[in-house]
């Protein structure tokens, strides 16, 4: 098998109340604050049609997040049976890559501030995505 390499750009950062990994909640609906999607200038022209009341789907890239783990107890909890990390939502995988489903509550500028979202402050947005519904396939 060939290894291959592949670039990924942060096209902005988290700004965020959340700062300690161990005392953030493990997803986005478990008790998460507001946060500001803060965007690169250069990307403004890619957020322009998006629209407070909706929901997307932000990309991370989870930089404190451990690349040589495999298998974890689901939850951090030792109760849990070893679960190889693709059958979870560990932020520790080989590409830390997070998945958030967000809701945008407003706008100004290149800021967004979203809502559910479990992402510590400072970390790097990969990229943004829309909800799409059962036939919506833009």
């Amino acid at each position: 098998m060939t290894k291959l390499s592949y670039e990924v750009r942060p096209i902005g950062t988290v700004e965020s109340p959340l700062v300690d990994r161990d005392a953030a909640p493990r997803q986005g609906d478990e008790g998460s604050p507001d946060a500001w999607l803060v965007f690169d200038p250069g990307v403004s022209e890619g957020i322009r049609d998006l629209q407070p009341g909706t929901e997307v789907i932000l990309l991370t890239w989870l930089d404190r997040a451990r690349r040589d783990v495999l298998t974890v107890h689901p939850r951090g909890d030792s109760r849990n049976p070893l679960t190889g990390v693709f059958s979870t939502r560990s932020p520790d995988r080989p590409n830390p890559i997070g998945l958030h489903r967000v809701r945008i509550e407003s706008i100004d500028g290149t800021r967004v501030r979203v809502r559910n979202l479990e992402a510590l402050d400072g970390t790097p947005i990969v990229d943004v995505k829309p909800l799409l519904g059962p036939i919506d396939e833009r």
